[in-house]
């Protein structure tokens, strides 16, 4: 590896860890995940392995089909923001009633396909994710030239380490999770997330 290889694998790194630190649906619902511990891996795999494909394709070029078909930004506008209130809608639920947070082991969302279908939905109907990993990352990759791949390398790694990092990390916050009220908390936090999110969406048809 050249210096201006690793540099730009360093520089991906960063950049890549800029853009999936922030608040979002994907974060909290891995930071729930690893708060119950229930198929941590699975989803700390989908989101990383998710990452992975979006920003290869947004080296690749794929960035610019975006451009050429702005509906389709549109569309995955609206089917993100209507999954994003539903999930809030559920969120709410079980921050409202406490017995639904005291049964929350025997709930059927504790099987692997939901909750892995979940993990899905969350990344690949967001289209934040298109435009900040595809379009957004792919630029700044291309400004690296014949490196423009270990800068993505980097940003892959960033991806790996903090959803590895979120996922099992949360444990170190059970103690606090221990009284039902911290997990009321938690979800009506992520509730309001949720609809923040989902009226950003919706906000930015058209534009």
């Amino acid at each position: 590896m050249t210096p201006d290889a690793a540099l730009a694998m360093l520089t991906g790194l960063g950049f890549g860890l800029s853009l999936i630190v922030a608040i979002g649906a994907q974060n909290a619902f891995v930071l729930r995940q690893g708060l119950l511990r229930e198929h941590v891996l699975p989803v700390v795999v989908v989101c990383a392995a998710s990452d992975a494909v979006l920003i290869v394709a947004g080296i690749a070029g794929l960035g610019s089909l975006l451009d050429l078909a702005p509906w389709l930004v549109d569309v995955m506008r609206v089917a993100g923001a209507a999954f994003l209130l539903t999930y809030a809608v559920l969120a709410a639920r079980r921050a409202w009633r406490p017995g639904a947070v005291d049964a929350r082991a025997d709930r059927t969302g504790t099987r692997l396909w939901p909750v892995v279908t979940t993990a899905v939905a969350l990344t690949w109907l967001n289209p934040h994710v298109y435009l900040d990993t595809v379009v957004l990352l792919g630029s700044v990759a291309d400004t690296h030239g014949d490196d423009r791949w270990w800068f993505g390398a980097g940003a892959v790694a960033g991806s790996v380490i903090w959803f590895t990092a979120l996922g099992f990390g949360a444990r170190l916050l059970q103690p606090v999770f221990v009284k039902p009220s911290a997990w009321r908390v938690l979800d009506a936090v992520i509730a309001a997330v949720m609809v923040v999110i989902a009226v950003t969406l919706l906000h930015g048809l058209g534009g």
